[in-house]
């Protein structure tokens, strides 16, 4: 064990953010069954039919296990879940890992075409803004983001195809891939959902940029670069970059977890076939096997990107201060 105020090793580093994961993730698990099975209704009403009899439909809730205990339920869901199995769709009768194998991709293009374009345009607008702190740009820099993060998703996805796609006609209102192609056979469909994730993920990686920029722009170290003569692009990228680079991965990982609640916004405005769009119409059909399978491996994805920027931030801390 390390002593007190001595840095972990890598082991007892990893030990403790992998445990720390598990147990948020259990915890989710537990949330997102209670709230699937709180939902009003459930897909025996879809399975049955409109004139199914109150036998027809005891008889697919019995079918589908919905007449037993929900703790009994749960504990047979998180057993599979261990074992890799996500459950079966309700609806169509499609392994939810198989589904989710199909649609990950397809979601995971346009936020990975997203993530270039806010990584770079963060890190220079948030070292512009953390550099003049209190200053103009800084303000302007601010502001702008502050705006751009109220604005919900929807509204977002919305404005943007009243302007490009129904005023402008630039682009095409919605971003439906034709069965069994790519998204790239017609680059076009992935600019709407590249747009509005790179505006749900810049004003939250500007704003965090910015606060660990200003942050190491303060610091004895850098001013004394200032005293020196050390201006502009050279001080930014030779003494604040590498200092905030640690924090700024960490940006990166919280944008992920951004991106992946935006996705399911986005994918659905715009019928994107990703997992956002899958999940809501699941959500819809009350397809509670699909509900639960997508969004726990959402959150899973999230908390790796929140591990793997942990990791990365500890192997780029200058000071050996990073737990």
């Amino acid at each position: 064990m390390p002593r007190s105020g001595e840095r972990p090793g890598w082991v007892q580093f990893l030990a403790g953010r992998l445990l720390a994961g598990a147990s948020t993730l259990a915890v989710l698990s537990v949330l997102i069954f209670t709230a699937t099975a709180v939902l009003p209704g459930d897909a025996s009403g879809s399975l049955a039919g409109p004139d199914a009899s109150a036998a027809e439909r005891a008889a697919i809730r019995a079918e589908l296990g919905l007449d037993r205990p929900a703790a009994e339920r749960y504990l047979d869901w998180a057993a599979g879940v261990l074992r890799g199995d996500l459950g079966t769709a309700w609806v169509g009768g499609r392994p939810v890992a198989e589904l989710l194998a199909d649609r990950l991709p397809v979601s995971a293009l346009p936020a990975g075409l997203a993530l270039v374009v806010i990584v770079p345009l963060a890190s220079g607008l948030g070292l512009l803004a953390g550099m003049r702190a209190g200053r103009g740009a800084d303000r302007a820099v601010s502001a702008g983001a502050l705006v751009t993060a109220a604005v919900p998703e929807f509204l977002t996805a919305s404005l943007l195809v009243a302007v490009f796609a129904g005023w402008l006609r630039w682009l095409p209102r919605g971003s439906m891939v034709p069965l069994g192609e790519s998204p790239l056979a017609d680059p076009q469909i992935l600019v709407l959902p590249v747009a509005c994730l790179c505006l749900v993920g810049l004003a939250t990686a500007t704003r965090l940029v910015r606060a660990s920029a200003a942050e190491v722009a303060a610091t004895p170290y850098v001013e004394s670069a200032r005293l020196n003569g050390v201006r502009g692009l050279r001080l930014a990228f030779a003494h604040v970059l590498p200092n905030a680079a640690g924090p700024a991965v960490q940006v990166v990982a919280v944008v992920v977890g951004a991106l992946v609640g935006g996705a399911v916004v986005v994918e659905t405005l715009l019928g994107y076939p990703g997992v956002g769009l899958e999940l809501a119409q699941a959500v819809a059909r009350r397809d509670v096997p699909v509900v639960q399978g997508l969004t726990l491996a959402l959150a899973a994805v999230a908390l790796a990107a929140l591990l793997l920027g942990d990791v990365v931030r500890r192997l780029l801390d200058p000071t050996g201060r990073y737990r």
